[in-house]
């Protein structure tokens, strides 16, 4: 072997050497506090004197109430997923190809429902649709307990998702292609069926998974906006475990969740690979133009006026109900504590949500970050590419498992986190990370190896060259990833139900416990810590938007 081959080849070892590396900590983190919890639940469910009970699960599937439940959360994660890309296709393609006064305004609105906890999610459309809302008063129109509110619950929240990952893609398309199609005679529609829609078609199917994704496992709309009628398997894992205690149900339903959810993941992984490596693609402010003719600038009003009803209307809507009749006064009950609801004042769970988002995002920008790095390149083999699934599992595994899980799994020393105040972050973060990985990874990508390997070359060392080469470059990536982790460690409500402290409760869990009385107080106080929690995520949105120069990542 030659001396310059013996050289690549150590570089290669010990770049291999600093991957594994990195990713021991991520990896450790999600066993301790993932896989540990997930598996105690399961086997606490299924295990009766150490034997295994395996045939539970075709008792459990046999139930026709079960068999209902999987039925509905399939077709209404289908028509969720199928409605949120007819509404939003338009709006990608505007906010990908149009330049107006106001897009950089435009495009950080339609994220913020994607940011919002989806107890506020809920929130806003019992506000607008449900008992006493707006289309009640205005016309006698009730669609709570409906499965129409939940299906426009569901687009209103997973609107930016299509927006950002095929607008994200569709803004980089070189629009010279099609117009090449055009000169030499195809129609409009026959150059963007030909062209356009073939290289778009990976990103529109990431997106439909993600959507698909987050609608099956939907648990604070489906909560709030289904009453008794209607729920998802997230809602029933909620139901048997905390109201009914049937641990063996839980755990059968949980596999099939996780079942169904690594499919998604292994196809969504698939899609995301064919967008980055099919595709050549150009400067997304090269793209955009401003609208020409009246069919350009009717689409664009027809976009803002979808933007307005319903994205914005239901945000308008809590707010108003936040303040009803009362002016400040429900804003005022908050900071008084009825001895009812909670053992402390309403207004603390705002500090209590701060601080403890505040600790997950320390945790999910780290964990997160060393993921990152090690999944940098593209052409490492199938354990890292498993290793990149694994860091999305908990968006789609049962949060209600996890947090459960927790309370039996972290029971005993040297684990024993049950009074611990870090257990509500470690949940949190657990959501945090996969949005860290999925804002650092694109950026870190686009970074030139041949800046690296020269580091290399020269003798810097691996923690040397991501130091003074990847970071100079991703900084603003990070904290984009942080801000994007706060929001989402913010509004995290499955898992965090379970482990919040009656005297400490975050403002999800507060949210949904005030709902869950009844009395016009309850409510508006509801409403008013919605708005407060809204107004957050908001900010955090507008300020990551300022910071936020790439637009290729998926969220």
């Amino acid at each position: 072997m030659s001396p310059a081959a013996a050289g690549r080849a150590a570089a290669k070892r010990r770049g291999t050497a600093a991957r594994l590396g990195l990713m021991a900590l991520p990896v450790a983190f999600f066993a301790v506090f993932f896989a540990y919890p997930v598996a105690a639940i399961v086997a606490r469910g299924l295990k009766t004197d150490g034997v295994w009970r395996l045939g539970r699960i075709g008792e459990v599937l046999a139930q026709s109430d079960v068999r209902q439940v999987l039925w509905f959360t399939t077709w209404q994660a289908l028509v969720s997923t199928a409605l949120t890309l007819l509404i939003a296709l338009p709006g990608a393609y505007v906010l990908a190809r149009f330049d107006f006064p106001g897009r950089q305004l435009l495009r950080a609105v339609v994220t913020v429902p994607f940011v919002l906890p989806t107890v506020v999610v809920g929130t806003a459309f019992m506000a607008l649709v449900g008992r006493g809302g707006l289309l009640d008063e205005l016309w006698g129109v009730r669609l709570d307990t409906t499965v129409w509110a939940i299906l426009l619950a569901h687009v209103f929240f997973n609107y930016a998702v299509v927006v950002r990952t095929v607008g994200g893609l569709w803004g980089q398309l070189d629009p010279r292609q099609e117009e090449a199609a055009r000169m030499l005679g195809a129609s409009r529609f026959t150059a963007w069926r030909t062209v356009t829609l073939p290289a778009l078609a990976p990103a529109v199917a990431a997106a439909a998974l993600m959507v698909f994704l987050f609608t099956f496992t939907s648990f604070g709309v489906v909560q709030i906006l289904g009453g008794p009628t209607f729920a998802t398997l997230e809602v029933e894992i909620y139901r048997q475990t905390s109201e009914i205690f049937d641990l063996s149900t839980a755990a059968v339903l949980t596999m099939i969740q996780f079942a169904a959810v690594g499919a998604i993941l292994a196809l969504h992984a698939w899609t995301v690979r064919r967008r980055e490596t099919a595709l050549r693609l150009v400067d997304a402010s090269r793209t955009a133009r401003r609208p020409r003719g009246a069919g350009q600038w009717a689409l664009l009003a027809g976009v803002v006026a979808t933007v307005a009803v319903l994205l914005l209307l239901p945000l308008a809507v809590l707010v108003e109900r936040s303040f009803g009749d009362a002016g400040l006064g429900h804003y005022r009950a908050l900071t008084r504590d009825d001895g009812g609801v909670f053992l402390v004042a309403p207004i603390e769970a705002v500090g209590n949500s701060l601080g403890y988002a505040v600790a997950a995002t320390a945790i999910a920008v780290v964990i997160g970050t060393l993921a990152s790095v090690a999944l940098t390149r593209r052409d490492a083999g199938r354990l890292v590419r498993g290793f990149d699934a694994l860091l999305m599992l908990p968006l789609g595994v049962s949060a209600v498992t996890v947090g459960f899980g927790f309370l039996i799994a972290l029971d005993e020393p040297p684990l024993d986190l049950r009074s611990s105040w870090i257990l509500v972050p470690l949940a949190q973060a657990l959501v945090g990370v996969p949005f860290v990985v999925r804002t650092m990874l694109p950026v870190l990508r686009a970074v030139d190896m041949r800046l690296r390997e020269a580091a290399a070359v020269l003798g810097a060392s691996p923690w040397r060259v991501w130091r003074e080469v990847d970071l100079p470059m991703v900084r603003r990536a990070v904290l984009v990833a942080a801000g994007f982790a706060f929001a989402v460690s913010l509004g995290e409500f499955g898992a965090t139900v379970f482990i919040a402290r009656p005297d400490n409760p975050t403002l999800p869990v507060a949210v949904a416990r005030l709902l869950g009385r009844p009395g016009e107080l309850n409510y508006g106080q509801a409403m008013a810590l919605s708005t407060i929690l809204m107004i957050v995520c908001a900010v955090a949105l507008l300020l990551l938007e300022r910071l936020r120069t790439d637009r290729s990542g998926e969220f």
